[in-house]
C-alpha cells in the first residue's frame, strides 16, 4: 500500500472516530437514579455500548454499612491473600521498554490493613487487585454482604458472572490503560474510584508496543528490581499516560476524547466491554466488580477490524505494528477457547 493510500486510510478511521462521537457517544458520563428493568437496560446502555453510573443499585448490601476496618479484621483477618506490590503504584504497565507486573505477595488481611492504616511502614504500594473471582475464592466470608450477581444485569444478559472481584488499595496504586471483554459492573463500597474513559470507536488514536514481560521483585534492601520473564511472549500493551500524554510521541492521540467520571461510594459505573479505562483511587478504597462475558458478535469482529486497520496504519514513531494488533487479539481479550 503506498503512503498516499495509507494516509487515505487513516483519515477514514479518523472520521470513524469522529461520527461515532457525533451520532451516540456521550460528553460526559450520565447518571441513573435507580437501577432499570433489564430490558431497558440491555437497550439503552449494552446495545449501544455506553457507560453509565447508577445511583441506589446496591443500596441493599450490608456491605455499605459493614465493611469498616475492624469488621474487615474480624471477619477474614487471619486470611492468607494476595497483594500486589510494587515500587510506584504502578501494576500491569510498561515501564521504558518492559511490560512489568507486580510482585504477588502473600500476606494476611490484618497485615495488609495494618499497612494500609500506617500502623506497619513497608516499602512499596499495596493493591489487592488479583481478580480471578477473589472474593468468592479468597475471601468467601464476605460474600453474604453483597450479592454472587447483579438480578437485573443477570437477567438482562441471560448470563451469571465470569467472577466477582474484590479491590482494595492505597491512594498511589493506579491501573494502566488498558480494555476487557466483559461488561463490567463496579460498584464502590467506600472511598472514590477515578476512571478516564474511552470508547473502542477511538481505538485508532490509541498506540500500542510489544513489550517483554517482567516482574518486580523486592530485594532484601528493600528496593525493587525488574526480573525479566525469559521465554515469554511479549506482551502488547498501551504505552501512554492519560494523566501526561506525550503528544510528540504519539500525536494521535490529540484526537481522542476522553471521559472522566468519579464514582462514589454507593455508585456503580457500568463499564462496557473494549472501553478503554485508566483507574486511580482514593486511599483505601473498597470496591466489587462483576465481570460478564461479552457477547462475540458482530460488534465484536467490526472491532477486530478496527484494531488491524490501526496497528496497520501506526506511524512510525507511535512504536505500533499490525504485529501488535495480531498478537492482542489472542492474548488481551480473545473470546474464550471453550
Amino acid at each position: 500500500m503506498t503512503e498516499k493510500q495509507t494516509d487515505a486510510v487513516r483519515k477514514c478511521l479518523a472520521e470513524f472516530s469522529q461520527e461515532a462521537h457525533d451520532l451516540y457517544l456521550n460528553q460526559s458520563v450520565p447518571y441513573l437514579d435507580e437501577p432499570p428493568a433489564p430490558l431497558d437496560f440491555y437497550r439503552d446502555w449494552i446495545g449501544p455500548n455506553k457507560p453509565c453510573i447508577i445511583r441506589n443499585a446496591f443500596s441493599h448490601w450490608p456491605a455499605l454499612s459493614r465493611w469498616t476496618p475492624d469488621y474487615l479484621r474480624e471477619m477474614v483477618g487471619s486470611k492468607v491473600i494476595s497483594v500486589a506490590v510494587t515500587p510506584n503504584g504502578y501494576a500491569d504497565a510498561v515501564s521504558g521498554d518492559r511490560f512489568v507486573m507486580p510482585e504477588e505477595r502473600r500476606m494476611t488481611f490484618s497485615s495488609l490493613l495494618d499497612v494500609m492504616e500506617g500502623k506497619v511502614q513497608k516499602q512499596g504500594v499495596f493493591y489487592v487487585q488479583k481478580q480471578s473471582s477473589n472474593l468468592l475464592q479468597e475471601l468467601p466470608e464476605l460474600a453474604a454482604d453483597v450479592e454472587e450477581h447483579v438480578p437485573w444485569m443477570s437477567e438482562a444478559l441471560g448470563k451469571l458472572p465470569d467472577a466477582v472481584n474484590f479491590w482494595l488499595g492505597e491512594a498511589s496504586a493506579v491501573t494502566s490503560m488498558h480494555k476487557d471483554h466483559y461488561e463490567n459492573l463496579y460498584c464502590v463500597i467506600s472511598g472514590e474510584k477515578r476512571f478516564i474513559l474511552l470508547p473502542p470507536t477511538d481505538r485508532p488514536h490509541i498506540p500500542y508496543g510489544l513489550y517483554q514481560p517482567a516482574v518486580y521483585s523486592q530485594r532484601a534492601d528493600g528496593d525493587f528490581e525488574v526480573v525479566d520473564q525469559l521465554g515469554s511472549d511479549k506482551v502488547p500493551w498501551i504505552p501512554l499516560d492519560p494523566l501526561d500524554p506525550d503528544l510528540a510521541r504519539f500525536p494521535a492521540y490529540s484526537s481522542a476524547r476522553p471521559l472522566c467520571c468519579s464514582v462514589k461510594a454507593g455508585e456503580m459505573l457500568f463499564l462496557p466491554s473494549l472501553w478503554f479505562h485508566h483507574v486511580r483511587q482514593s486511599h483505601g478504597c473498597i470496591a466489587v466488580n462483576f465481570w460478564y462475558d461479552m457477547e462475540y458478535d458482530i460488534k465484536y469482529n467490526y472491532f477486530q477490524l478496527l484494531e488491524s486497520l490501526s496497528g496497520f496504519t501506526a506511524t512510525p514513531q507511535e512504536v505500533t505494528s499490525q504485529e501488535v494488533t495480531s498478537q492482542e487479539v489472542t492474548s488481551q481479550d480473545a473470546p474464550p477457547s471453550s
